[in-house]
């Protein structure tokens, strides 16, 4: 399954053009208990994964497994209410195919969210973190999702990642948010493989690397949109406070997540609505 290339993202993405009228520009991807911003979007197509040929389907509660196309402040989107993960045992290849048909149905800007821990100790759960870096240790040293034969028409072998988040996307949601009255924070965000939450131990040490917040997603969805040119922005909505010393007797679970996620969407949902109204004022 890992021989994924131009030929299954282009017969994926007729399948989507089989299914709809709208010629989306902007490409948003709903995290774990994120997925009510879909509710937004208006005149929608609405696609079940399992019509689309090669896409990989979440297995994970939380993940509603299916494709919005529609119109959200005026712009053509295509929405994903949910992701699959690698923990679910797909390959990197598997995983990012949904951004590459994005590449090919011609989106220019990906927006992405997911449900992170903070580890910053400033972050309180119910937070957002508009991410302006990340660390990715799985990818540099083992499985990046570029690995292999590199496709020149999709993108160069040797892709820059020091722009991975677009500056003006980034002012834009500082903008939105101070119009809206909330505190957007700004960090860096750690992929980790999961499925197992971390180890004190482990979240003292992405402390010191630098993590603000941590999560099991998004990183290798950045690196392939970068690597075919796109814009990117992406939002964690903090769903908990990591615990860095043992014997306490809080835990960490996936329901506390999903629950938070109630809290955290009407944040989210002004903040993406407003960057894509700005988007539209633009264009």
């Amino acid at each position: 399954m890992d021989a994924l290339g131009r030929k299954e993202f282009e017969a994926a993405a007729e399948a989507i053009r089989e299914r709809t009228q709208h010629e989306p520009k902007v490409g948003l991807v709903l995290g774990s208990g994120l997925g009510g911003l879909a509710e937004a979007v208006e005149e929608s197509d609405i696609i079940d994964y399992h019509d689309l040929p090669h896409w990989p389907v979440s297995t994970v509660v939380g993940h509603s497994g299916r494709m919005l196309l529609g119109r959200l402040e005026g712009v053509a989107v295509l929405v994903m209410q949910g992701r699959a993960h690698y923990y679910e045992g797909y390959s990197m290849a598997q995983l990012t195919l949904p951004v590459r048909v994005m590449q090919v149905l011609g989106i220019e800007t990906l927006m992405l969210t997911n449900a992170a821990g903070g580890i910053n100790k400033s972050f309180k759960a119910g937070d957002l973190m508009l991410l302006n870096d990340h660390l990715g240790p799985l990818m540099m040293m083992g499985p990046n999702p570029l690995r292999g034969p590199n496709d020149d028409s999709l993108g160069p072998r040797f892709p820059d990642m020091s722009r991975a988040y677009d500056r003006e996307l980034r002012q834009m949601a500082r903008e939105v948010a101070k119009e809206a009255g909330f505190e957007l924070h700004e960090g860096v965000y750690m992929n980790l493989s999961g499925p197992s939450f971390e180890t004190p131990a482990e979240i003292r040490a992405m402390r010191m690397m630098g993590a603000d917040a941590v999560g099991m997603s998004t990183v290798p969805e950045v690196v392939v949109a970068r690597h075919g040119g796109m814009r990117v922005m992406a939002v964690s909505g903090i769903t908990n406070e990591t615990i860095d010393q043992i014997d306490t007797e809080r835990e960490t679970t996936h329901e506390e997540v999903l629950e938070i996620g109630n809290v955290i969407v009407p944040k989210l949902t002004a903040l993406i609505r407003g960057v894509l109204r700005k988007l539209n004022e633009e264009s």
